[in-house]
C-alpha cells in the first residue's frame, strides 16, 4: 500500500508531498474532505505501534481543552483522532509495511528515501 494522509489547506503538507515528487501509484486522501476511518487508524496503528504516535499535540483544539493537563490513553488518543481530524499529526505516509509520521526532516527523508528506492 502507497498513501499519503494529508490535509490540503496545509502550506507544511502541500510542501512535503511537493518534495516527495514523483509519487507514482501512491493515493493521496485529505482526511478534512475524506476522514479516517476506524479501519484505517487500526492500520496506521498496527504499523507505528502507538496511538499517542499519531497524535498531534500542536492541534489548537488540543490547547483549548487542556488535553495536556489530562492523563490521556491509548484509547483516548484513537477515539481523539477519530473525532476531529486535526489531532492527527501530518502527514502519515505509508509505503508498503513502513509508516512515516509527521514533518520533521528526519522522517521526510526517510519517507523519501523509502519511496524512490
Amino acid at each position: 500500500m502507497k498513501k499519503i494522509y494529508h490535509l490540503s489547506t496545509c502550506s507544511t503538507c502541500q510542501r512535503i508531498i511537493k518534495e516527495l515528487q514523483p509519487l507514482t501509484g501512491f493515493e493521496l486522501q485529505d482526511i478534512k474532505t475524506t476522514p479516517i476511518t476506524n479501519s484505517q487508524l487500526e492500520q496506521m496503528h498496527s504499523l507505528s505501534h502507538s496511538y499517542e504516535d499519531l497524535f498531534s499535540k500542536r492541534a489548537v483544539l488540543y490547547r483549548e481543552r487542556n488535553l495536556k493537563e489530562q492523563n490521556l490513553s491509548e484509547e483516548n488518543f484513537k477515539e481523539l483522532i477519530l473525532e476531529q481530524y486535526t489531532f492527527l499529526k501530518r502527514p502519515v505516509i505509508i509505503v508498503d509495511d513502513h509508516i512515516f509520521i509527521g514533518n520533521s526532516k528526519k522522517v521526510v527523508e526517510a519517507a523519501k528515501t523509502a519511496i524512490h528506492s
